[in-house]
């Protein structure tokens, strides 16, 4: 009875956070990292792709701004105060699953907590709609991933650079001044800044799931960042990044970005869909708001509170301790029987 609890709670743990089960019981299972392609078993989209030596800038992709492209990059901004650059794939995208690769790099002068602003990627209606956010407008439709490297929200306690996610309606401003914190999906800190090595992000959005996921540790693995479904975004909008500097500065540049056609099967009624006319829309158990007293800013549709932890963690002591006491009593069996024998 005892296993099968435990099994039970295995299966519990597992269908609601991998990365902690793989922690509490220590399998040697594969981790979340292979949710994400590597590039080569699925359809790279040239016309919503950027890439050296950025031969389709003027016709596929359009820059504004401070935005500077050479053969090695393209600058969004240079590390200079209140710049604001931003460059946007030309071709409306149509694809209804797809995977966005970003290698970016962030660098600059300043020391700790003396740089900014950070960049964004964006999925969205409208294109070159300069704003207050990262140099594109507030209350936009469609997708933002937001890698901020500036905290200014002096209560806040996270660590930055910080990674996040918004999807909008065009109904909600971003709130520069918390940070995005009221209107994020989820997000996590990352160290992006000043690498001497390539630092990646990936965007995938498949079956109604949006993911992002970093590599910025030099290890050539996918760490997830955020992972929630029930988010519904349309077809035909635009892929874009933009960038900005305030009082403080940074180089923000775009080395390459891949977009990846996955190959997903829908049901006959969601091929009917006139997706293009889905409104940007996430359904969640709470609201992105309850972030403002969440330190972390992670959730999910299922969330895994603490006292699930705590509750899963006993169950596994206690799971530990029952087959200690059989396989004690086992042995002391098996010991009385063997000085039978003698």
């Amino acid at each position: 009875a005892m296993c099968l609890f435990l099994i039970g709670c295995w299966d519990s743990l597992r269908l609601q956070n991998p990365s902690v089960a793989v922690a509490l019981l220590v399998v040697g299972l594969g981790s979340v990292f292979g949710d994400i392609t590597d590039g080569a078993m699925e359809h790279l989209k040239r016309e919503h792709s950027l890439m050296k030596p950025y031969q389709g800038v003027g016709s596929q992709w359009d820059f504004w701004g401070s935005t500077l492209v050479t053969s090695s990059y393209v600058r969004l901004t240079p590390d200079e105060r209140s710049k604001q650059g931003s460059i946007w794939n030309t071709v409306p995208c149509y694809l209804k699953d797809w995977e966005m690769h970003v290698q970016f790099k962030v660098h600059g002068s300043g020391k700790k907590n003396l740089h900014g602003d950070g960049l964004a990627i964006w999925y969205t209606r409208d294109r070159l709609h300069p704003g207050p956010v990262f140099s594109n407008k507030a209350q936009f439709h469609g997708l933002a991933v937001f890698v901020d490297t500036y905290s200014n929200d002096e209560t806040s306690d996270r660590s930055f650079p910080y990674i996040s996610a918004m999807v909008n309606n065009g109904s909600v401003s971003y709130d520069h001044g918390k940070d995005g914190r009221s209107s994020e999906l989820g997000g996590c800190s990352a160290e992006i800044r000043n690498r001497d090595y390539d630092t990646y992000l990936a965007v995938r959005y498949s079956k109604g799931r949006l993911t992002v996921m970093v590599d910025v540790d030099d290890k050539n693995e996918w760490k997830e960042c955020i992972d929630i479904g029930g988010v519904r975004l349309p077809t035909g909008y635009y892929f874009g990044a933009s960038a900005a500097t305030g009082d403080l500065s940074d180089n923000h540049d775009i080395i390459s970005m891949k977009l990846y056609q996955l190959m997903v099967e829908h049901s006959p009624e969601e091929e009917n869909l006139d997706w293009t006319k889905i409104e940007p829309s996430v359904s969640l158990l709470k609201s992105p708001k309850d972030n403002i007293d969440d330190p972390t800013g992670n959730f999910r549709g299922t969330p895994l509170t603490g006292w699930k932890v705590f509750l899963l963690l006993l169950c596994s002591l206690l799971g530990i301790v029952v087959c200690a006491v059989v396989g004690a009593v086992v042995f002391q069996k098996r010991q009385e029987r063997n000085k039978r024998f003698y």
